[in-house]
C-alpha cells in the first residue's frame, strides 16, 4: 500500500539534486560536532593530568588517576548510550524535526559548559567536566538515530546508502578537525608562552595558560553544531514520517512538493486505507514485530556492538605506537602544550592516512557492491589482522619491525571504516517500518555504545600485563596486549557471523524493506522473504 503513495515514489525515484546534498551537510554537520566532541577529550587527557594531577619531585609528569581518567573519557559513552535510546524512542513519537533542534541545543550548550569549571581545585574541575560531558554525550546519542533516519527517509533508492554514508562519513572530517585546531592553539600558545622541558624545570613546564588550552579545544565544539541550528528548523518533517506516521497526507504532498519541485498530489483516502490496515501496526514488543524483524534487529544490535569493542580498542595501542614510531618521545622530555602538539599531530596523521579514505571508500562502493558484501569483508579482514598482530606478536615488538605493526594497524581500522563502521550505521535506517525506524535504530547504536564500553574500559584493564612491575600506575595485572589481540580477533570472527543475520537493503525502497507495502491479504512481507534469500549468494 504504501509503495503506492505518489509522495513517496517521488522520493524513491528523484534523481540526485541540490537538496540531497543541503540534507547530507545539515546531518552530517551533526556528525562532524559529534566526532569533535568525542574524540577531543583524548587530545587533552594528558594535559589535564599535568595540570591537576602534578606531584612535586615526581619523576614523571602528573597524570589522571586510573578512576578518573576512566571517567572523564567515558562519561559521554554513558551519555550518548542514553541519549540513543531516549531520542531515538522520542524521534518515532514526536518527528525527526522537532526532536533534531533539541538534540543540536544540547549539544551546543554542553560544548560551552565542559570548558567551564565552578573552583580550580582537581575534584571540582573533574566533577563539572563529566557532568557536562554526560549530557554533551545525551545530545549526541540522539543525533544518531535521528540523522540516519532523516537521511534515509529523504535519499532515493539508488544512492541511499552512499548518502548515508556521507553523514557518517562526517566523523573522519570531526576527528580531523579536532586535530587540526588542537595543533593550531598549541602551537599560538607555544610561541607565546615558552617554557622548558619536564626534566629540566617540572613546575616551570605546565605554563598556567595551559589552563586555557584545554577548555578552548572542548568549547570549539558548540560552533559548527551552532552554525547549522537555523538550517535544521528550516528542514521540513520528513514525507515518510507526516504520511505513515502523522498520517497527514496532505502536509506530507506540500513539504514534498516544495522540496522536490514537483506537484504532488495529496492522497488523503489512501493514507487512511493504511492507517486502518491492521497488519502494519504492530508495536515494538509484540510476537509480529518479533516474526518479522526480531532476527534483523538481532543483527544489527549484535554487529554493531562486537564491531564497537575492536573499535574503541585501538586507543590501547595507540600511545605505543606513537611512542615506537617517534611521533611521540618520552613525556618528561616536553613541555606541557608541546606534549598536546605532539598528540594532535599523530592523531591527524592517523585520521588522514587510516580513518577518512576507509570512510569515503564506502560512501564510492556501498550502493555498487552492497551493504552485506562490505560489512562481510570489513570484518573478514579485521579477523585476519588482528591475528596477523596476535599470533607473532613477540616479532612486532623488536624496534626494526615496528613499521610492519603500523601499517598492519592502520589497514585494520581501515577496513573498519570501509566496512562494519559504516554499514551498521545504514542498515538499521533502512530495513525497520518508519514508526519504528528511529527506535530501532537508537537500540542498535546504544548496543554500539555498549561495545564502545567494553572496548575502552574492559581492554585497558585487560591489556595490562601479567607482570605485575609492568602495569600501568594504579591498574592490575591483565592478561597482556598479546592475548587481548587475540580476544579482538574472535570478536571480529564473530561479528563475520552475526552478520549474515542482517538483509541486504541495496536498491530496495525502505516500504519493501520493512513490508510496509504489505496489506492483510499479503502472505508474507518482501522484506522478509528477501532477507532470507539475499544474504546467502553475496557469500
Amino acid at each position: 500500500m504504501a509503495k503506492e503513495l505518489q509522495v513517496l515514489n517521488a522520493l524513491d525515484v528523484a534523481k540526485t539534486q541540490w537538496y540531497h546534498f543541503t540534507a547530507i551537510i545539515i546531518a552530517g554537520m551533526g556528525f562532524f560536532t559529534d566526532a569533535y566532541d568525542l574524540f577531543c577529550i583524548s587530545l587533552v587527557t594528558k594535559l589535564l593530568g599535568r595540570i591537576y594531577y602534578h606531584v612535586d619531585g615526581a619523576e614523571k609528569p602528573g597524570s589522571l588517576p586510573p578512576n578518573v581518567a576512566a571517567a572523564v573519557n567515558g562519561v559521554a559513552f554513558c551519555g550518548t548510550l542514553s541519549g540513543q535510546l531516549f531520542f531515538g524512542w522520542l524521534g518515532d513519537k514526536m518527528g525527526r524535526k522537532k526532536v533534531y533542534g533539541m538534540t543540536l541545543m544540547l549539544m551546543v550548550i554542553c560544548s560551552v559548559a565542559s570548558g567551564l569549571s565552578f573552583s580550580h581545585d582537581a575534584k571540582a574541575v573533574m566533577s563539572t567536566l563529566c557532568f557536562f560531558r554526560f549530557w554533551l554525550g545525551f545530545g549526541i546519542g540522539g543525533d544518531y538515530p535521528l540523522s540516519a533516519t532523516i537521511m534515509s527517509e529523504y535519499a532515493n533508492k539508488k544512492t541511499r546508502g552512499a548518502f548515508i554514508a556521507a553523514v557518517f562519513a562526517m566523523q573522519g572530517f570531526g576527528i580531523l578537525a579536532g586535530g587540526i585546531f588542537a595543533i593550531i592553539i598549541s602551537s599560538a600558545f607555544k610561541a607565546r608562552f615558552d617554557a622548558p622541558a619536564y626534566q629540566v624545570d617540572a613546575l616551570a613546564s605546565t605554563v598556567p595558560q595551559a589552563d586555557y588550552v584545554w577548555r578552548i579545544i572542548l568549547m570549539v565544539g558548540a560552533l559548527p553544531a551552532a552554525l547549522t541550528y537555523y538550517w535544521r528548523m528550516k528542514m521540513p518533517e520528513t514525507a515518510r514520517y507526516t504520511a505513515l506516521v502523522a498520517k497527514n497526507a496532505k502536509q506530507a504532498a506540500t513539504d514534498m512538493s516544495r522540496v522536490l519541485q514537483v506537484d504532488l498530489e495529496a492522497e488523503e483516502q489512501k493514507v487512511e486505507q493504511l492507517t486502518e490496515d491492521k497488519s502494519n501496526q504492530f508495536g515494538l514488543f509484540t510476537k509480529k514485530f518479533l516474526h518479522r524483524h526480531g532476527l534483523h534487529l538481532l543483527g544489527t544490535t549484535t554487529t554493531w556492538f562486537l564491531l564497537d569493542i575492536a573499535f574503541y580498542s585501538q586507543n590501547l595501542f595507540q600511545k605505543d605506537i606513537f611512542s615506537a614510531i617517534g611521533w611521540i618521545p618520552k613525556a618528561q622530555t616536553m613541555n606541557a602544550i608541546d606534549e598536546v602538539y605532539r598528540i594532535a599531530r599523530a592523531q591527524t596523521l592517523i585520521a588522514l592516512c587510516s580513518t577518512v579514505p576507509g570512510y569515503w571508500f564506502t560512501v564510492a562502493f556501498i550502493d555498487r557492491i552492497g551493504r552485506f558484501a562490505i560489512q562481510l569483508m570489513g570484518f573478514f579482514f579485521m579477523t585476519v589482522f588482528m591475528f596477523a598482530l596476535a599470533i607473532p606478536y613477540n616479532h612486532w615488538t623488536h624496534k626494526d619491525n615496528r613499521i610492519g605493526f603500523v601499517i598492519i594497524y592502520s589497514l585494520t581500522f581501515f577496513f573498519a571504516n570501509f566496512g562494519p563502521n559504516a554499514t551498521t550505521f545504514v542498515v538499521p535506517a533502512e530495513i525497520f517500518p518508519a514508526r519504528l525506524r528511529s527506535t530501532c535504530h537508537g537500540i542498535s547504536a546504544a548496543s554500539g555504545k555498549l561495545g564502545a564500553i567494553v572496548g575502552a574500559f574492559g581492554f585497558l584493564y585487560l591489556s595490562q600485563s601479567q607482570n605485575k612491575d609492568k602495569t600501568d600506575a594504579g591498574y592490575p595485572t591483565g592478561i597482556g596486549v598479546k592475548n587481548s589481540l587475540l580476544v579482538l580477533g574472535v570478536v571480529n570472527f564473530f561479528g563475520i557471523l552475526f552478520t549474515f543475520l542482517v538483509p541486504e537493503s541495496n536498491g530496495k525502497s525502505l516500504e519493501e524493506m520493512s513490508g510496509e507495502n504489505e496489506t492483510d491479504e499479503g502472505s508474507v512481507p518482501n522484506a522478509e522473504q528477501s532477507s532470507h534469500n539475499r544474504t546467502v549468494p553475496l557469500v
